[in-house]
């Protein structure tokens, strides 16, 4: 299949992006176009206008530093995953990129384009509920800050305007020497997850779990925290219990048939990857003294 028509804009600035935004009836922003090249050959989406903003170096790059992480929205999912700064403070950030695609796609594909397409198997967007990340988005007024949840507004939605384009993410770093892992099931490598569970562990310097982040990647319509599952480790020093009763909670999550299996084989394999990652978060607690600052 080939695109349909459209017209072309190359930016070379975020405030002519916008312009261009606010300028189009149908406008799309191209950025790494892993996603988006395929839609348009598939003809799922038909923009007037291609807003290309592969000009725009000023929205790359990665500040890391234990008060701050901030990534700005055209880094290249391959930088995110290399970086050594921020794979110190936030682990789960190679671990999940490396499951990302192909070394190919990841070369191409942004931290903003993944997080605007938001596909609900996409480990980005799961990183950045984990994480409690906040994302920063330009629009005709100026720019302002989302929270990841406010930002995840629903099935592939972000909750910005059509005439606003995120720039950057940001989000604090948790205690050094906190548990972290990030596991996912595909058929194949490089294929959406069939499920994917990040978990973050924070000790208390006397093995118990003084704070828990825990999300679900790849069953609903979006990622989902699993608020009950951390309720259930705080406290705790990750007893058999605890974790079983983690692990149950996985149940109040939504979870949708499709083509890999029904609710039931896709939450099972929810549950075995985020037994998977609170084994190796909890090793990871421990081993480090717990993250406790």
């Amino acid at each position: 299949m080939k695109p349909p028509p459209f017209e072309y804009v190359r930016a070379q600035s975020v405030d002519e992006a916008l312009q261009a935004l606010a300028g189009a009836a149908e406008p799309r922003l191209l950025a790494g176009g892993q996603s988006l090249l395929a839609m348009l050959n598939l003809r799922y989406v038909f923009p007037e206008t291609l807003i290309d903003i592969n000009d725009l170096h000023e929205l790359a790059g990665i500040e890391a530093s234990p008060g701050r992480v901030r990534i700005g929205a055209m880094t290249r999912q391959r930088r995110i995953e290399t970086d050594a700064a921020l794979a110190a403070l936030a682990p789960t950030f190679p671990q999940a990129l490396r499951l990302v695609g192909h070394r190919q796609t990841r070369n191409r594909g942004t931290l903003g384009g993944s997080l605007c397409h938001l596909d609900p198997a996409a480990e980005l967007p799961t990183l950045a509920l984990l994480h409690d990340a906040t994302i920063e988005v330009a629009g005709p007024t100026g720019r302002r800050r989302l929270g990841a949840r406010e930002f995840i507004a629903g099935y592939m939605t972000p909750g910005i305007g059509p005439d606003e384009m995120v720039t950057a993410m940001e989000f604090r770093p948790w205690a050094p020497g906190h548990g972290a892992s990030f596991h996912e099931h595909a058929r194949r490598h490089g294929d959406f997850a069939i499920a994917s569970a990040g978990v973050l562990l924070e000790g208390d310097g006397d093995g118990r779990i003084r704070r828990a982040a825990i999300c679900i990647g790849g069953l609903g319509a979006t990622a989902q925290r699993l608020g009950a599952g951390e309720a259930a480790l705080t406290g705790s020093r990750g007893e058999p219990e605890a974790v079983e009763a983690a692990l149950e909670s996985c149940g109040s999550l939504e979870c949708l048939a499709d083509f890999h299996g029904g609710p039931a084989f896709r939450l099972s394999v929810a549950r075995t990857m985020l037994r998977r990652s609170l084994s190796a978060a909890l090793e990871g607690m421990r081993r480090h003294g717990g993250g406790a600052a």
